[in-house]
């Protein structure tokens, strides 16, 4: 097995949600005071580390830092580590993804300026000090343009960094609405494929007909697959969405073609946290870090609280545990 890599069968699972969730909610009358949600997740010297998206009543959302030795009990500093600083994020710095390339960290987050959502990427070698590259995607792109188109055509989000090259590239995979890949030859400045031609799509009449979006970062595994969790989503009965979580795979020998996608969710809304708060019925995973033998995947509860599903592989082998 190639360094690094894991050995992991797709799909990856099956993931059991921890009976202690939420494993963070908001507090005090700050920055994180109304809602936090949508964790990156690295592990760091035997630490899991989140960074985290948390925003006051005015909804402006800001990134902060929390630690745990278990995984399950986390310790967070008092200050942001990332905080709106630029017009392209004016009204918030939104859903961090993380991947570490040697001993820098690779942070994508989505600036929002109120009209147009935009990825873009920060560096840090210690995960508090952070230099922002702004937007790596230019003007003009929507990962909408095969589904819904957005109305002014800017709409670019939610991007995840391969932690190896491919071909002799780095690649980045990214979008809501439908899931499109970029290139680079440096990590900082990246050439994305066309808009009209995505990976991988939202499947008409299923769970994820109405978008998809990429979760965490990709697990490399010993036979070449990069498994994927993702989010999709469909209107559901009583509200306007209902996200759920999936996965798909894709080879590093054709890192544009998914040969494999899970037809029913592994994770879905039913605690009270999950079916309740600003956005209601979601379930949005993106963190995920293998731990002490156990996978741990981060998600955002209704875009309110922050939970944690596990998959020990000890104890447990996939079979027909999918969330229908």
């Amino acid at each position: 097995m190639t360094e690094g890599r894991a050995t992991v069968p797709f799909p990856l699972g099956p993931f059991t949600p921890y009976e202690g969730n939420p494993v963070l909610r908001p507090r005090g009358d700050g920055w994180e005071s109304s809602n936090l949600y949508n964790p990156a997740a690295v592990v760091v010297d035997g630490e899991v580390v989140l960074l985290y998206r948390a925003h006051a009543a005015d909804i402006v959302s800001h990134i902060g830092i929390a630690r745990s030795r278990d995984g399950f009990t986390f310790e967070r500093e008092d200050a942001p580590v990332l905080s709106p600083e630029h017009p392209y994020e004016s009204r918030g710095c939104e859903d961090p993804r993380v991947t570490r390339i040697g001993d820098t960290f690779y942070l994508t987050y989505t600036g929002w300026d109120g009209v147009a959502a935009r990825l873009c990427l920060a560096t840090s070698r210690d995960l508090r000090a952070w230099t922002k590259h702004g937007p790596v995607i230019e003007d003009g792109y929507d990962t909408f343009a095969t589904t819904h188109p957005r109305p002014g055509g800017t709409w670019h989000k939610a991007g995840v960094i391969v932690p190896e090259r491919i071909d002799g590239r780095w690649w980045m995979y990214f979008g809501e609405g439908a899931i499109f890949h970029a290139t680079s030859d440096d990590l900082l400045h990246w050439t994305p494929c066309p808009n009209d031609r995505p990976v991988h799509s939202p499947t008409p009449g299923s769970w994820d007909e109405l978008l998809v979006e990429i979760g965490p970062p990709p697990v490399i595994t010993d036979n070449g697959l990069m498994v994927f969790l993702t989010n999709g989503a469909r209107k559901g009965e009583t509200t306007d969405v209902d996200y759920r979580c999936g996965q798909i795979a894709i080879p590093l020998s054709g890192p544009t073609r998914v040969i494999a996608s899970m037809t029913r969710p592994w994770l879905r809304p039913r605690t009270f946290e999950e079916r309740n708060g600003l956005v209601s019925n979601v379930t949005f995973v993106e963190g995920l870090v293998e731990h002490r033998g156990r996978w741990l995947a981060y998600y955002g509860q209704s875009d309110t609280t922050l939970a944690v599903a596990v998959y020990d592989p000890a104890t447990h082998h996939y079979g027909n545990t999918a969330a229908g």
